[in-house]
């Protein structure tokens, strides 16, 4: 089909998407008029969505087990108890720098990034009220920590990319932790900058103390045996699927937190969480699946290759490029990975590097308005519209440097 097709199903998403439509609804519409206006009949064209979700598939059943985990860091007061003692630790004259690293640990160890700046801005808000420090530098802080963890995290961006190029999940994770750690100094010195800048915290609330919190040690024990289980493949050739290692991770966390009575609660709060990001995929799969047996791949990478783009800059290109299509992370790698990762394996780029790229791409454009994290966040802090579109080209910032270098990084270890 031609590229005319799967460009305008894009722009249709796109446009629905901005207007407020259900995104996955907005996706799944998308590929029905690509498809069509593509040149394919509507029975090939509803043959091609449906290949497309099936070939994310398990990427969607990994991401509703990781769930579990997801919902016992957050409903037992885990995430937030792990955030609490950083900035504590820290103090308040290296509040965003705490901010930032609560923010990469939380998303680093399976928090979705909406999630961890939500669980932090009310402390951030008390700490920067207290600091004299403005809402753009705290959100900034929050944000970029975020983006930093978020590509060496078994969320859904990460399991999406590493999934579609058939490489495992810890290496993916493994591969981007110097970016993750640039991405993290990039942060803090675009925060500090903007402390002057714009609005001054004035108010914020009070900082509440939750009953029989859990302590730091029963709080990390959960995403500790998570990692040591996904890290055995590469470290002892043993092979711990994620759909095994999320879910019994945060079963450990649970159990030493003495708050297994809460099982329930936490796996029903982790399952209504993934399963919007599953029902997003599936929205994300029909249009993947179109663009896939589109010409419109093609016609990027020739026009890569005119204006003499490294075939190695396929993969972050492609991130950002979808990233800022569907304004979200998760979306992003997986439409960029599932469509050009046979082009950037046969460029000679190993799986494991053209996930790790494709993911950290994906980081670059993902907070544009027509998504849902650009308003979450902004509306955490209580930062007004005209500041929250401000901070985009900061946020732009720390996404590029991530994907800037992960790019060295992979070139260097496919030399």
């Amino acid at each position: 089909m031609t590229a005319f097709g799967a460009i305008l199903g894009l722009l249709i998403a796109i446009v629905l998407i901005i207007r407020k439509a259900n995104p996955a609804y907005s996706l799944i519409l998308g590929a029905v008029v690509g498809g069509v206006a593509g040149g394919l009949p509507l029975t090939e064209t509803v043959k091609l969505m449906i290949d497309g979700v099936k070939d994310i598939s398990p990427a969607i059943v990994r991401i509703i087990t990781a769930g579990i985990l997801a919902g016992v860091l957050i409903k037992t007061g885990a995430a937030s108890k792990i955030a609490e003692t950083i900035i504590e630790k820290l103090g308040e004259k290296r509040a965003l720098i705490a901010l930032a690293i609560s923010t990469l640990i939380l998303t680093s160890i399976g928090v979705f990034i909406d999630v961890a700046v939500i669980t932090v801005a009310p402390i951030a808000l008390a700490v920067g009220k207290r600091a004299g420090l403005s809402k753009m530098s705290i959100l900034l802080a929050m944000v970029g920590g975020g983006k930093s963890g978020n590509i060496i995290s078994p969320n859904p961006n990460t399991i999406s990319a590493a999934e579609n190029f058939g490489a495992p999940l810890s290496s993916v994770m493994w591969a981007n932790i110097i970016p993750a750690f640039v991405g993290l100094v990039v942060t803090v010195i675009v925060a500090n900058f903007l402390i002057e800048k714009g609005e001054k915290i004035v108010e914020a609330a009070e900082e509440l103390k939750e009953e029989n919190e859990p302590s730091l040690i029963g709080s990390i024990i959960g995403p500790i045996v998570t990692i040591v289980l996904l890290s055995l493949r590469p470290i002892a050739g043993i092979n711990i699927d994620p759909l095994i290692a999320l879910p019994v991770g945060g079963l450990a966390g649970i159990i030493v937190m003495g708050k297994f009575k809460k099982l329930r609660e936490c796996m029903e709060y982790g399952l209504s969480k993934m399963s919007g990001v599953a029902i997003l995929l599936i929205g994300t799969g029909t249009v993947s699946g179109i663009i896939k047996n589109s010409s419109l791949k093609d016609v990027i990478l020739d026009l890569l290759k005119s204006a003499s783009v490294s075939e190695q800059l396929i993969a972050p290109i492609s991130g950002a490029l979808m990233s800022a299509a569907t304004a979200s992370t998760t979306a992003g790698a997986t439409i960029a990975s599932a469509t050009f990762s046979g082009a950037i394996l046969m460029a000679g780029i190993s799986a494991i590097s053209g996930a790790a790229m494709t993911n950290a791409g994906a980081t670059v454009l993902d907070h544009l308005p027509h998504g849902s994290f650009f308003h979450a966040t902004g509306g955490a802090t209580n930062v007004s519209l005209g500041e929250r579109l401000r901070l985009i080209p900061y946020e732009t910032i720390v996404g590029f440097s991530l994907a800037t270098v992960s790019t060295l990084v992979s070139i260097f270890l496919n030399k």
